[in-house]
């Protein structure tokens, strides 16, 4: 039966339209990876962990991501557009453009408290991918809060200053404290601490009253 029902199965695969097979083989290693890279960390993970844990073949890896750093940076990717969304779903369901700017901000700042963001984003990132500025995603977050912060000013929010060096600071800004958080002996404390700080800091960009 075992026999019969492994044929029945390949047959299934061989009827599979080829972009769908490319893309099933891709989130598999995808998965694998992320889970590879999250409990055991960039150095330890190995070959092996991805390409067991898909029922793949290291050919697989090699001809969709390269080698195991395009794996990691392609999972990389994959968080950081996860956590971009939730950054715009926080700015979205504020009730004003500043509240919006606001909680988007401290939104990225608390995802530091969660261990696969810790490990994959803030721990091994930087390490293995470089500075995170100068990562893929780097100049569209910087571009949109440039935009935002734009409107604010032409709402007469917050005080004249050039749009891109304050998204620039901001961005900064946010980094650093996540890095904090991350790397802290007791990173709940640290993070209540950080994002206390953060808005203070970006209350300094509201126009005061006359």
């Amino acid at each position: 039966m075992a026999y019969v029902a492994y044929f029945s199965s390949e047959r299934e695969l061989a009827r599979k339209p080829r972009a769908e097979m490319i893309a099933e083989t891709r989130a598999k290693l995808l998965a694998a990876g992320r889970r590879a890279f999250g409990t055991l960390g960039y150095a330890e993970a190995s070959m092996d962990d991805f390409t067991a844990e898909a029922g793949l073949t290291r050919g697989a890896l090699y001809h969709h991501f390269g080698d195991k750093k395009g794996l990691f940076e392609a999972v990389v990717a994959e968080i950081d557009g996860e956590m971009t969304a939730r950054m715009k779903a926080a700015s979205e369901s504020a009730p004003t453009r500043w509240q919006g700017l606001v909680d988007e901000c401290t939104s990225y700042i608390e995802m530091a408290l969660e261990p696969e963001i810790q490990r994959i984003v803030l721990h091994d990132g930087p390490a293995v991918l470089g500075d995170p500025a100068s990562w893929p995603t780097a100049s569209g977050c910087t571009a949109s809060m440039a935009a935002n912060i734009a409107r604010l000013e032409e709402e007469g929010a917050v005080v004249d200053v050039d749009p891109e060096a304050a998204a620039r600071v901001i961005n900064g800004a946010m980094c650093y404290a996540s890095q904090w958080i991350a790397n802290a002996d007791d990173p709940e404390a640290v993070s209540k601490k950080a994002v206390h700080a953060f808005n203070v800091f970006l209350e300094g960009l509201l126009k005061k009253p006359a």
